[in-house]
């Protein structure tokens, strides 16, 4: 399914290359044809590392010292990854140690319980600080990057990045600031953001985000939920050229949310913001002044203590609370980031996102490695398509983190980046948000970089990681995810409970894992049971339709809750969206199942090419084109043109949004969407009433 991410921008093409807006998707160039593009058989995977790189790859690094700590024979990371999730208590002490993560104690046992999910507890005796994990270095080194669009540029060491937190930990300590306490930001991803979180963590306290394009009700939405009793918000932030000014809603926030001790303004588009209109609030220089940087004394918290808090998507309701603990966190980006990715010290890393995505908390996550965070605030195609990589040749990038959509976009718009810019720094490239069909697997080699690992991922703000991922010892095969996470038992399930490969089914996870949320909203667990573990007890299943592969990768298939069954079969998004949007004339998709004639039919929504309108001609081709590729249930029964596809806040498309619209229902929470007008679109359609 295709996603962006910070209003959900969509892109066009003219003489300079793609160009950002918020909403429509227009193509003045005309790509390659590709309607009539046929699957082929793979045979040969698109990358193999070769032996040096498997060889320095820090997993094969980690599967040595398993061995030589427990005197296995872990032939490779296949068997490691079966080790992780069969021996946890001797898997993840390794890790700890291999990574050097920091705690007063880890204590004697790894897990308790083990057999229960929800209900495992990990680390039972240990006392940890999420902070003082990712501030373990303090030298001249770079440890921040950041770049608002073309107005700001900054960089920060180890060294005053340690001394930042260290004034705004004491400024928050003397308001009382500590465990059990929340302190939210509403802001741009900059570097005042991390010094804020890590203040916040290293006291106990727990953070949580919204990025500045929220809405008033969108934000209070969230934050009115936790009651947090700090704010740091900015004066506004730059978005495809322009000043946007969030002054006015933060006033209002500030009204709503009783129990705000303080709000902490961060001047970013203007040096002087008037902040006199805000109760209780100061500049974050004036809140920080009196308090000179010195050493750290970080809170010694349970593994289990709350870190962070995320929300759902709320397109169906208000937003649930998605508490997720220090010692989990941690744990999950060990693997990921060091083991997955293959980062650590010297590597310079780059995700596009906003304090409003999962994505975020992943990012910052790398300090702990060493690994300098590069943060960029803004339209990824201001002012033009090679922004993403002028910053990746400017900064030297090792590691460049986007989205599938991203990808798809360069791809219609042409661009060769490997001909245009040096990327010879660039290692990996990292692709999640929605799934990588096989053409961006293709895209990526051919025009950005041939020696290249492509990790796609898929995981979610529900675990804040992954469940399957990358894996730089294995290869890449075309449209796959390569492995699954290590510690995470992945699996698919079809309909009966029973494990499956070669055929699509349900994501689940068969074991404990240690970012199972600690709670969602809920004090008895009803709500995290029903969300996760009712359908299979004692089994996390996540509400993908995915595909094992018999190369033991993954191919995701979209929302099994927008899962499509005309005649009782099941059909997966994706693979409708793949066929779709391979046509020149279609930009951009989304299908949904109407209720009709006591079935469901397929409906099918496009966004066209500029000065394109939708005739019969174009619905053949659509259909001929779905038909041949995929099967015939899968062509849409009506196939109707739209000119925007409603989506998140944090990008992605709203089938449930749609479907709701089409059969009369009312929408339980617009204000999560980025572009919720788009609906209006959808309603009471006559293509869709015979």
């Amino acid at each position: 399914m295709p996603t962006v991410h910070m209003h959900a921008p969509t892109w066009k093409i003219c003489k300079g290359g793609l160009r950002g807006r918020n909403h429509g998707f227009i193509l003045r160039k005309t790509p390659p044809n590709t309607d009539r593009i046929r699957e082929n058989r793979v045979t040969e995977p698109l990358w193999t590392p070769s032996a040096e790189q498997i060889e320095a790859a820090k997993i094969n690094e980690l599967r040595l010292a398993v061995n030589t700590r427990h005197g296995t024979d872990l032939a490779d990371s296949t068997a490691l990854w079966e080790f992780s999730i069969h021996e946890p208590e001797k898997f993840w002490p390794a890790a700890i140690a291999f990574a050097g993560l920091k705690a007063e104690t880890w204590g004697n046992t790894v897990v308790v319980d083990a057999d229960k999910m929800p209900g495992a507890k990990w680390f039972p005796d240990a006392r940890l600080n999420y902070a003082e994990n990712l501030l373990q270095r303090r030298d001249d080194a770079i440890a921040l990057i950041f770049q608002g669009e073309d107005k700001v540029n900054r960089r920060m060491t180890f060294n005053e990045l340690y001394d930042a937190v260290s004034s705004t930990q004491q400024a928050l300590s003397n308001l009382g600031v500590g465990p059990g306490d929340r302190v939210a930001g509403y802001l741009p991803n900059m570097p005042e953001a991390i010094i804020a979180m890590l203040a916040t963590t290293s006291l106990g306290a727990t953070w949580s985000s919204c990025s500045p394009d929220f809405g008033l009700q969108g934000v209070f939405d969230r934050f009115g939920q936790i009651q947090p009793k700090v704010l740091f918000a900015c004066d506004g932030y730059y978005y495809g050229g322009k000043t946007h000014d969030i002054l006015g809603k933060v006033s209002a926030l500030a009204d709503q949310v009783a129990s705000l001790q303080r709000v902490v303004i961060v001047p970013y588009t203007s040096e002087a913001p008037d902040i006199t209109a805000i109760r209780d609030a100061q500049v974050l220089v004036d809140f920080i002044g009196a308090y000179p940087p010195g050493d750290i004394s970080f809170a010694q918290m349970p593994f289990d203590h709350p870190l962070y808090i995320l929300y759902s998507s709320g397109t169906t309701g208000q937003p649930k609370c998605i508490v997720h603990c220090a010692g989990g966190v941690l744990l999950k980006h060990v693997v990921e980031q060091i083991c997955q990715f293959n980062i650590g010290d010297g590597d310079r890393v780059f995700w596009f996102t906003t304090l409003g995505w999962m994505m975020w908390n992943w990012l910052v996550s790398n300090l702990a490695w060493g690994a300098t965070v590069v943060l960029y605030d803004g339209s990824p195609f201001y002012p033009d398509g090679n922004a993403t990589f002028d910053l990746a040749e400017k900064e030297k990038l090792t590691f460049l983190g986007t989205s599938a959509k991203f990808i798809d976009a360069c791809n219609k718009g042409g661009l060769k980046p490997k001909d245009t810019h040096d990327l010879s720094a660039l290692r990996t490239l990292g692709s999640t948000g929605s799934t990588l069909v096989p053409e961006g697997f293709d895209y990526v080699y051919a025009n950005i970089k041939k020696d290249l690992h492509l990790g796609s991922m898929s995981g979610g703000t529900d675990i804040a990681g992954c469940f399957c991922g990358a894996d730089p010892t294995l290869p890449v095969w075309r449209g796959e995810i390569q492995a699954p996470t290590l510690g995470m038992a992945t699996d698919v399930f079809d309909d009966d409970g029973n494990p499956v490969i070669g055929e699509k089914g349900e994501l689940v996870c068969t074991k404990a894992f240690s970012t199972v949320p600690v709670f969602l909203n809920d004090t008895d667990g009803a709500r995290l049971h029903d969300a996760y573990f009712a359908r299979f007890p004692n089994i996390w299943t996540h509400g993908d339709f995915i595909e094992r592969t018999a190369h033991g990768g993954y191919v995701i298939h979209g929302r099994s809750d927008a899962t499509l069954n005309p005649g009782g079969v099941r059909i997966g998004t994706a693979e409708i969206y793949r066929q779709v949007e391979k046509l020149e004339d279609v930009v951009e998709s989304i299908v949904i199942g109407q209720d009709w004639d006591n079935d469901v039919r397929v409906v099918l929504f496009v966004v066209l090419r500029d000065g394109i309108t939708l005739d019969d001609d174009l619905i053949a081709v659509i259909k001929k084109q779905v038909r041949n590729n995929c099967t015939p249930r899968h062509v849409p029964a009506r196939v109707v043109q739209v000119s925007d596809i409603p989506r998140t806040k944090s990008g992605k498309i709203t089938e449930l949004a749609v479907r709701d619209v089409v059969h009369g229902r009312a929408i339980k929470n617009a204000e999560a969407l980025a572009n919720a007008e788009a609906l209006d679109e959808f309603r009471d359609r006559p293509e869709l009433q015979t």
